[in-house]
Parts: C-alpha cells; sequence; structure tokens
C-alpha cells in the first residue's frame, strides 16, 4: 500500500485571500488536490498557473468550465484525464467532474473532483450521472477511484445516500479532528466530502487543525478545507 494525502477545497473563485489559500495548501503538503470553484473568469488561466505556483504543485485536470481542477505534487505523475459536462439545467450553474489519473509512489488512482448543485433535483441526477462516469472510468484505467468535492448537502441526502452506497465517506470511516467544513468563519454544515472506493483503506479524514494555518481559513475562502490520508494499493506489475 501507498500512503496518499488528498486535499479536497472550495476556494470560491479566489474573491478572497488567495495567498491565505495557499498557504493552508502548502502547511498540509498534499500529494492531490481537488479543487472547485476555481477562477473561470478575467485571466482564469493566469489565476490559475498562479495558485497552482504558490502550492508547488502542477494541474494534472480541468478545464475553464465549471470551476474544478486537479492539481499534485511533483513526485506524482499523471498518466491520463478527463472532463465531462453534466446536463444542464436552464437558469442553474452549469456541472462537471475532472477526473485525473494519477501514479503516487507506485499506486494507481483515480482522483476526481465535482461541485452539486444547490437545488436537490439536479443535485441527485448528476450524482447518477458521476457514478455512470467513474464507473467508465474505473474499468478503462484499472484503478480504485477517490471522489472529492462540494457536495452542497449533508449526510443522509439523497445524492449523499447514493454515493454511500457505491463508496466510503472517509470522514465516517476515520474521523480524525473537526468534520465541519462550512462556512469558514461559522462551521455548522458538514457539505464537503472525500469518499473513495472499498480498495483504498483512509486512515484518518477531517479538517486539518494541527497540519494548517487555521487562522488562514477564514481568509482564504468561505469553506474549510478537508483532508484525507488513504493508504492506495499499488499497481499490479
Amino acid at each position: 500500500m501507498a500512503a496518499v494525502r488528498l486535499l479536497s477545497y472550495n476556494v470560491r473563485s479566489l474573491r478572497d485571500d488567495a495567498a491565505a489559500a495557499a498557504r493552508v495548501v502548502r502547511a498540509v503538503a498534499p500529494d492531490v488536490l481537488c479543487l472547485q470553484e476555481v477562477p473561470r473568469f478575467r485571466a482564469w488561466r493566469l489565476r490559475r498557473r498562479r495558485l497552482a505556483d504558490a502550492c508547488g504543485m502542477r494541474i494534472a485536470a480541468g478545464r475553464r468550465a465549471c470551476g474544478l481542477a486537479v492539481l499534485t505534487a511533483p513526485h506524482v505523475r499523471r498518466e491520463a484525464r478527463e472532463f465531462h459536462l453534466l446536463t444542464p439545467d436552464p437558469g442553474l450553474h452549469r456541472r462537471a467532474l475532472a477526473i485525473a489519473v494519477l501514479d503516487v509512489r507506485g499506486a494507481r488512482l483515480i482522483a476526481a473532483s465535482t461541485h452539486l448543485d444547490l437545488e436537490p433535483e439536479p443535485r441527485l441526477r448528476h450524482t447518477g450521472e458521476i457514478l455512470a462516469h467513474l464507473a467508465r472510468a474505473r474499468t478503462r484505467y484499472d484503478a480504485p477511484v477517490i471522489l472529492a468535492g462540494d457536495f452542497n448537502e449533508e449526510p443522509g441526502g439523497e445524492a449523499w445516500s447514493r454515493l454511500t452506497g457505491h463508496f466510503e465517506d472517509a470522514y465516517e470511516t476515520a474521523p480524525t479532528g473537526e468534520g465541519l467544513t462550512f462556512s469558514s468563519r461559522n462551521p455548522t454544515r458538514r457539505i464537503d466530502a472525500v469518499f473513495t472506493d472499498p480498495q483504498i483503506r483512509p486512515t484518518a479524514c477531517g479538517v486539518p487543525t494541527e497540519e494548517a494555518p487555521t487562522q488562514d481559513y477564514p481568509l482564504a475562502t468561505d469553506h474549510r478545507p478537508l483532508m484525507a490520508d488513504l493508504d492506495v494499493p499499488h499497481a499490479p506489475g
């Protein structure tokens, strides 16, 4: 097994203090960073690149649409990437799924980032589409899946329950520290999550309280970051 650290973070289009967000990421030092609400307008490529550079990471997956990205530490090798737009809903933000197929210390894995809708009907429908995309990716790349993101729903909701019918909720399996992720100023809800295939063993999951400069949380964005330490099986051969 290889030890992999993943961080999921909604950075609210870097409308707050981007330097504080980068300080949080550097302090946690993840192998994989799944981002939501990455800038989509006004020099978006430059702002995304500057964030990656400030975090000491590289862009492994993501497009302009829907504000999703997967970043990786320099020692992580990207083998493939995908980006899937989910079905549109008039008057609502377009949703998507960013996928990176990675080799981390000899472990092959699929890291996916998403951001579901505030409205329950599209949120549940998009959950089904995400599960279908990830099932195909799992077969195509012969690797286990990690799905991270802002799900705009708490445990027990319909979309959340559908996901836990296929994945392990890493925080539920290995809670470490605090679980509430929103808001960063007054955390009252657990709406960010890391879900894993059964082959992956979560050893710790929660909002970082020792690794990260927690005073930067309300400066950086309106979400708190969610960290997961995972044991991932080595690729065969």
